[in-house]
């Protein structure tokens, strides 16, 4: 059982509102109350202080930030979490998925120019965090390693990492993109070259192949574009009809 002891308003409401979001069971007490039996881990204040068992796992959370203490929380419950390992699809507004072992911890879509910042929080305090790109837009991708310098960087083969979407989860492929990413190993670079090369453009074209309605592929140029993220696959497809007719 986890339990919540506190007394702190804004930190019980952010904490209670993390938990229900991921279905997790847990109870509430004031922090001067006995811990109910069966308690496993024990959430507090900066502030407030329990005297648990040694075998009853204690967690500060700040009321800033509840939801790094409940992920703090859920790796000690499931023990060894495992590595944490972020992926990223690159594009326009690239999907992120932040991964511990097999457990996505955290998602997000964030404009090109914040992708750095948001993965430098995620793997603050993480012990040897790796992060994982695909290679579909290399401008976007360059920017991302060169804002992560110090952090060990992967590109990923991103073909096939897009799910099919269902009624219902349209403008949810970026994000899934990125946990497939952080799923497929890559080579370990330091920088991007930003002109993509001949098996880059290839790929690219195949894909636009694949997505299409009419079994025709984009060009060259549209390629380039689309491996600079200026374009989607499905904006150059849209391009590319329109220069034909």
């Amino acid at each position: 059982m986890i339990v919540l002891a506190t007394a702190d308003f804004e930190l019980y409401h952010g904490v209670v509102t993390e938990l229900r979001d991921r279905g997790v069971t847990f109870t509430t007490i004031e922090p001067d109350e006995p811990l109910p039996d069966r308690t496993e881990a024990v959430v507090v204040g900066p502030e407030e202080a329990v005297d648990p068992p040694a075998d009853i796992a204690v967690v500060e959370a700040a009321p800033a930030e509840p939801r790094r203490a409940v992920e703090d929380l859920l790796a000690i419950m499931r023990g060894d979490a495992g590595r944490v390992i972020v992926g990223i699809d690159p594009g326009e507004k690239p999907g992120i998925a932040v991964l511990a072992g097999d457990v996505v911890i955290g998602a997000f879509q964030v404009p090109a120019d914040q992708v750095g910042a948001v993965v430098r929080r995620e793997i603050e305090g993480a012990t040897d965090p790796l992060v994982r790109i695909g290679d579909g837009a290399r401008l976007v991708g360059s920017r991302v390693v060169d804002d992560l310098e110090d952090v060990p960087v992967e590109v990923v083969d991103e073909t096939g990492t897009t799910p099919y979407l269902g009624t219902g989860a349209r403008g949810m492929g970026d994000v899934l993109a990125a946990v497939n990413i952080a799923r497929i190993e890559g080579e370990r670079v330091d920088s991007i070259d930003i002109e993509p090369t001949a098996g880059e453009l290839q790929r690219i074209t195949d894909r636009s192949r694949e997505a299409g309605d009419d079994n025709r592929a984009i060009d060259e140029q549209l390629a380039r574009r689309v491996a600079a993220g200026k374009l989607t696959i499905e904006e150059a497809l849209t391009e590319h009809r329109e220069r034909r007719e």
